[in-house]
């Protein structure tokens, strides 16, 4: 006979494995990935992994630390996948580029980490990019600046292009269609004021946010290669 709680409402069944905090870890992320933070609640993983939340409790604190340490998770993923004896240039380039996928695919990522940004993973980030920095004999106070650049760009182009998606689902209004709309008001402006905004329309309906952000992060080479 199914079970079921004081209020008469069935009962999850419990789980028969164990659980621990990277399984924990594993629910919380696929809840985010589903709902954003929102959907992230001790409930709902309770519910995910047929636990109480007794069995929760002991190993995290609150919701607050499940979300870190997803965070971490993710971060510490896109530093694994940097290959150690790789081209520096390159090796950053693909630093980069992984962490602006990371985010694109997780954007609770980047909120979280713009609320803490001294999360452990992300200052091994900073250190890799530090290294990267170094074995391309960018000068020690340059460093600084060129790691913080860098990362700036990555989360604020991720982080932007995370926000435009979350509005565009609201609405009724696809990717295509708001950069036509766009483009057509750009259009309209007048190409004596505004020559370079006038010209780019084609640009902007065509463009690729990813391939963009690729030529954003090569620009910061060329500009690094110049601090030798």
């Amino acid at each position: 006979m199914e079970k079921r709680t004081a209020k008469g409402s069935p009962r999850a069944p419990r789980r028969k494995n164990g659980l621990s905090r990277d399984v924990i870890i594993q629910a919380a992320t696929e809840l985010l990935d589903g709902g954003g933070e929102s959907a992230l609640t001790l409930r709902a993983l309770t519910v995910r992994l047929s636990t109480g939340y007794g069995a929760i409790y002991h190993h995290v604190t609150d919701k607050g630390d499940v979300l870190a340490a997803a965070t971490d998770d993710v971060i510490t993923r896109v530093l694994a996948g940097v290959v150690s004896d790789a081209d520096p240039q390159e090796a950053l380039r693909r630093l980069a580029l992984d962490l602006f996928d990371a985010i694109d695919s997780h954007p609770w990522v980047g909120a979280e980490l713009s609320r803490q940004p001294w999360r452990p993973a992300m200052l091994e980030f900073y250190e890799s990019i530090g290294r990267l920095l170094d074995a391309l004999d960018v000068p020690g106070p340059a460093r600084f600046d060129a790691a913080g650049a860098l990362v700036n760009y990555v989360m604020g182009v991720a982080g932007q292009n995370a926000e435009n998606a979350r509005r565009l689902a609201g609405s009724d209004m696809d990717r295509a269609a708001f950069l036509d709309s766009t483009a057509e008001q750009w259009a309209q402006l007048d190409p004596s004021r505004y020559p370079f905004v006038h010209a780019a329309t084609t640009q902007l309906r065509e463009h690729d946010d990813r391939d963009q952000f690729i030529a954003g992060v090569d620009i910061f080479l060329a500009g690094i290669a110049a601090l030798h």
